[in-house]
Parts: structure tokens; sequence; C-alpha cells
């Protein structure tokens, strides 16, 4: 099993940043990639960003392209999303998920472990 813990999700003024974080434990070894989704009320969750925790691999959607970058701290077990120029419609639930076989998947149904959430909501 692998438990994930996301952190850093708050109030922002449109056109600030926020950097959100995702601790793993346990079978951390058994991780090929994470990623980061995010759900809005009355809408599906999307694929927001993921990332090899092995390699540079790095996969993100394009509305947030240029603005969001992940990043990994294997030391800490830790996966990073920094966020940028955030906009009223950036407002949701952002989880962080592992996948533990091979591919950076936009698909949440591909993924095998999430976190509980952590809200972000930008205000205009």
């Amino acid at each position: 099993q692998v438990q994930l813990v996301e952190s850093g999700g708050g109030l922002v003024q449109a056109g600030g940043s926020l950097r959100l974080s995702c601790a793993a434990s346990g079978r951390t070894f058994s991780i090929y990639s994470m990623g980061w989704f995010r759900q809005a009320p009355g809408k599906e969750r999307e694929f927001v960003a993921a990332i090899s925790w092995t390699t540079t691999n790095t996969l993100y959607a394009s509305f947030v392209k240029g603005r969001f970058t992940i990043s990994r701290d294997n030391a800490k077990n830790t996966v990073y999303l920094q966020m940028n120029s955030l906009k009223p419609e950036d407002t949701a639930v952002y989880y962080c998920a592992a996948r533990v076989q091979i591919g950076l998947l936009l698909s949440p149904t591909m993924y095998d472990y999430w976190g509980q959430g952590t809200q972000v909501t930008v205000s205009s």
C-alpha cells in the first residue's frame, strides 16, 4: 500500500502562486509515476500533470502549460506542483495520485492510490 497526503492548498488572488506538496509513504518503491488531478464542483476529475518517479519525464494538461510545474524530491518521497499565474477557473480540489505500473497517463482510472485532496481557491 501507498499512502499519499497533500498539503499547500489555500485561498489566493488571481495572478498569485501556490505550491502543493504530496508526501508518499508505505511501499514507495513500487511507484512508477505520480500525477496531480483536480475536481471542481459539478465537474469530473481532470488531469493536471504527471511525473515519472525515476526519470525526467513529465506530462502536462494543455491548460496548465507554462503556468504549472511538477517536480519531485525522491529523498523526501514528495511530489510538488508549483502553480503560478493562477486563474479563478483553477479553483478546485487538487488530488495527487500514484501509479505502480509503467506509463505517464491522463486517466484517473489508471492510478492506484489517491490522497484526500487539498482545496485551492482563486479569487478574482
